[in-house]
């Protein structure tokens, strides 16, 4: 079944513009919407539309970066109807308007105004008066690790918006997330490097892990272990800015 999965990953890709359904993602494959639905999140970890969300909101970031179409157009061309629909869910997911993201500049600092200390590492949590726990563990990787590594606690099985709680250790090695509010979170690790077994290939690939959902409780310390391997087909694309203002990855 995982080939039916994949065959609407591609559809979705490929056709990411147009008013896809899941009644007609369900029919490609040949299935019932409901186990399709079942299947794809199984497979994938996200529903269907999330996923069309997710590579609709990707190329909203690659469009504005690399064009000079306007937010309008670029909202339009990714299968918006709606420019404030579009912005709102850009934000949310992103962690800057569509005007925002395009002022990063390639070293990743936001040009509309003066860069601030640790310009490179991600924003600080909101504070918040919640109860906490937090979550260890260890930190595998399945490729060399060329750049920082960057673990953080989401409320999405996607990688979007800003941690609950976040840290960079060394890949392999052991990690902490301290202060992270009791409830359900989905544990994202990321960074930037190469597959094992050799070098071949166009340059550095994002090697990425989740793990979740992880119920966090009030004083406890979950142990985790977390292996991180290259972004593959199954995986939906990371969104949040955070990835994207990370440090360059260091010299091999």
């Amino acid at each position: 079944m995982e080939h039916l999965v994949q065959h609407a990953v591609t559809t979705i890709r490929e056709r990411f513009g147009e008013p896809l359904s899941l009644d007609e993602l369900a029919r490609s494959a040949m299935v019932s919407k409901y186990h399709f639905l079942r299947m794809f999140t199984r497979v994938t970890g996200v529903t269907p539309g999330r996923f069309l969300s997710a590579v609709r909101l990707q190329e909203a970031k690659r469009l504005l970066l690399s064009t000079s179409l306007n937010v309008a157009d670029v909202s339009a061309q990714v299968g918006y109807s709606s420019t404030g629909s579009f912005t709102r869910r850009f934000t949310e997911s992103v962690g800057l308007s569509p005007t925002q993201y395009r002022k990063l500049s390639l070293t990743g600092r936001d040009e509309t105004r003066e860069p601030g200390p640790s310009e490179t590492e991600p924003a600080a949590p909101v504070p918040t008066a919640r109860r906490t726990g937090s979550v260890t563990g260890v930190l595998r990787t399945a490729g060399f690790v060329l750049s920082p590594v960057y673990v953080g606690a989401f409320d999405s099985p996607i990688l979007e918006g800003a941690p609950a709680s976040w840290s960079s250790p060394s890949a392999p090695g052991r990690f902490t997330l301290a202060g992270v509010p009791q409830g359900t979170w989905y544990i994202h690790a990321v960074a930037q490097g190469r597959q094992s077994g050799g070098t071949a290939g166009p340059g550095p690939t994002r090697l990425t892990a989740t793990v979740g959902p992880v119920p966090v409780k009030d004083a406890t310390a979950h142990r985790l272990d977390i292996t991180l391997s290259p972004l593959d087909w199954t995986r939906p694309p990371i969104l949040s800015a955070l990835m994207d203002i990370a440090p360059q990855p260091l010299a091999a």
